[in-house]
């Protein structure tokens, strides 16, 4: 694939997840997933896992951070250099943010006007139950065979429950969680 041509379907592939991605980062990750693994095929399920995980680690929105992600790898899988990577992470950001700023700025200008309107306000009481459902949407689909197939998956679950049910300082589970991946997972 000719470079210039990866990178306008990069930007129209994130440009209609940003469209149609509503509630959030983690509602947007199974559009995400069908558009880069299934579809297109830029990475693969256990990458785009990785790449979850990764965003979620990082500053910021997990959608921003994954469109980053996935910009640069798309591109380098390809075989271009780094540099053109760097561009397409920054296409894939843009991309992904530019319906946002567009809405935010259309909403700002017409919120004082709209917020009392009774269309309003059932149109966003009815995409509640609908942000709840893609929320768990992505739960399940990280909850796949290629995520939770070992022991380290209930080492995770483990970790979990014991933050649930014990008062642990979550500071003291990340530090002990990172050093356990550092013999789990060694380089």
């Amino acid at each position: 694939m000719e470079l210039t041509d990866l990178y306008i379907s990069l930007f129209l592939t994130f440009l209609k997840i940003g469209v149609f991605g509503f509630g959030g980062g983690y509602a947007m990750l199974p559009l995400i997933q069908q558009e880069v693994v299934d579809v297109h095929g830029w990475i693969s399920v256990s990458d785009f896992t990785d790449i979850v995980a990764i965003s979620q680690t990082t500053p910021g929105p997990i959608a921003f951070n994954s469109a980053t992600y996935i910009g640069y790898t798309a591109v380098t899988e390809m075989g271009y250099a780094q540099g053109y990577g760097i561009f397409g992470s920054a296409i894939c950001t843009l991309a992904v943010s530019l319906p946002s700023l567009v809405i935010m700025t259309i909403v700002c200008v017409f919120f004082f006007r709209l917020k009392s309107n009774p269309w309003m306000q059932a149109s966003l009481s009815v995409l509640k139950p609908a942000i709840i459902g893609l929320i768990a949407s992505a739960a399940l689909m990280l909850m796949n065979g290629h995520n939770f197939i070992d022991y380290k998956s209930w080492i995770l679950f483990g970790v979990v429950l014991v933050a649930s049910l014990k008062k642990v300082d979550p500071i003291l589970l990340i530090v002990l969680s990172g050093i356990a991946g550092l013999f789990l997972y060694p380089a």
